[in-house]
């Protein structure tokens, strides 16, 4: 397969998806994801995908291959509201498309404002800009989802969730890392998708580096968006909408994918 290069020619407009007060924009050689005074009466995204209505067995994208990203953002961690990133994901939650619903899958470039709360990696914030893998619908975790009713409630004991969760979360293949880098910089990020193990590099830094690698198919989704979300391994479960009182953007002036052996 070429390359899949953005935005030297337009973006496909398949791929862009708004809702609400979100809007992509594309002026020369930058893409511009755009959240202008979003409220939180209103679900407002502005998207770059390239599965909707497809199924989930039609998805595009399998390892080994190599995503290049160069992106900034208006806000830093913490002041930008809602999710943001770009990555490889099954789409579980019902996004786009009449699928039915699934255990996720992703292998990305992350972001949560608080009050999001996935603390999805014991030695990871819940929420931040960060790397992250999960495959949740590897055999071996099937018997943790039988036994959660019994043992999400032993997870509010902290000696208990640090013996307990790591198994967990290696059965889930959750990997994450916090991304050391000024978000509204011009940094280029790089996720090496390989059939075993993931690398994510920031600046020509590594990051994380043999992460699980989540199975394919998956699509592939470049967004910023109002939503939170609340997922703990404690059974603390919420999801909602944020206010964006000042317009808010992402950035991005290149995307390369390339599918092979790098």
């Amino acid at each position: 397969m070429e390359p899949i290069v953005l935005p030297a020619n337009p973006v496909p407009p398949e791929w862009i998806y708004t809702v609400g007060a979100g809007s992509v924009e594309q002026t020369g050689s930058v893409i511009r994801f755009v959240l202008p005074q979003a409220t939180a009466k209103t679900y407002s995204d502005a998207q770059v995908d390239d599965y909707r209505r497809l199924p989930r067995r039609r998805f595009p994208w399998r390892p080994p291959l190599r995503m290049t990203v160069r992106a900034r953002f208006s806000h830093p961690a913490g002041t930008l509201r809602g999710t943001a990133g770009f990555g490889f994901w099954n789409d579980p939650f019902l996004m786009t498309g009449a699928r039915p619903p699934a255990l996720p899958r992703a292998v990305w470039f992350f972001y949560a404002s608080p009050p999001s709360e996935m603390k999805l990696d014991l030695e990871t914030p819940g929420w931040g800009w960060k790397v992250a893998t999960i495959d949740a619908q590897r055999p071996e975790a099937f018997p943790w989802a039988l036994l959660a009713p019994g043992v999400v409630p032993l997870m509010n004991l902290r000696s208990v969730y640090r013996r307990l969760w790591p198994s967990v979360q290696r059965a889930l293949r959750i990997r994450e890392a916090w991304i050391p880098v000024e978000m509204t910089g011009w940094h280029t990020y790089v996720l090496v998708w390989g059939k075993r193990e993931a690398r994510f590099e920031v600046d020509g830094e590594v990051i994380l580096r043999d992460a699980p690698s989540p199975r394919g198919p998956l699509g592939f989704v470049m967004w910023m968006d109002n939503q939170y979300m609340v997922a703990t391994p404690w059974g603390r479960i919420a999801w909602g909408l944020l206010d964006v009182p000042d317009c808010q953007w992402m950035e991005v002036e290149a995307l390369e994918i390339e599918v092979g052996e790098i």
